[in-house]
């Protein structure tokens, strides 16, 4: 059985869609780190780091949102969601996955962390102006790479759609503008999927706090 550690909304939520794409059987934990979960004894020996999400098969433990979706799609070739390795589909899909997430998510994260995530003595005010000049120049790139495509490898969804598309979402989640149309339309077509609608659906389950690592 596959175990997801998570919460909603956060970065799992790619884990979870991408799940939910798959239709695989999984349980979902909702880590709640006001509770103290994500410092739990269990939790930190799945994940030191203390992070979310952390996906379970079984004795193997993967993090990292990417790797995560990645493991996913490989070990379901036929889903299509990650194309084949050593092609030029998936070079161009590896491409977008790392694009997500060193360049259109950065801004975003960086804003987060100096808001609320880092301590107070550690956050930098005036930031705001840098960071929405990095995001609209990420917007740009992804927007000139879209085109009028459906997605953006190839004729098919892959986890790329939805890295960039969770990306999006988050943007405009927090008032981060968003000029290109295609973009809007391109996150718009696909937060319409019926896996999305699933995944908001099912919210998980409370952290097991007593549960030890076998």
């Amino acid at each position: 059985m596959l175990i997801l550690y998570g919460r909603f909304p956060t970065r799992s939520n790619r884990v979870q869609w991408a799940l939910e794409e798959l239709e695989v059987e999984y349980t979902f934990y909702q880590v709640d780190f006001s509770a103290g979960d994500a410092d739990s004894a269990f939790f930190r020996s799945i994940n030191p780091a203390g992070k979310i999400p952390v996906l379970q098969d079984g004795e193997l433990v993967i993090t990292e949102s990417g790797a995560i979706c990645n493991y996913l799609g490989d070990s379901h070739p036929d889903s299509g969601l990650t194309p084949r390795p050593g092609s030029a589909a998936r070079a161009r899909y590896d491409q977008w996955m790392n694009f997500a997430m060193t360049e259109l998510e950065q801004p975003l994260w960086t804003r987060a962390k100096h808001k609320f995530a880092l301590p107070r003595k550690y956050r930098v005010p005036g930031l705001d102006p840098t960071l929405e000049w990095e995001f609209q120049r990420a917007a740009g790139v992804l927007s000139e790479g879209l085109g009028d495509r459906e997605f953006i490898v190839g004729e098919t969804f892959t986890m790329a759609d939805i890295l960039l598309t969770h990306t999006l979402g988050w943007a405009k989640a927090t008032d981060q503008a968003i000029s290109q149309q295609n973009l809007l339309d391109y996150a718009d077509r696909n937060l319409a999927r019926p896996a999305v609608a699933r995944m908001v659906k099912r919210r998980g389950e409370p952290f097991p706090r007593d549960r030890v690592l076998n």
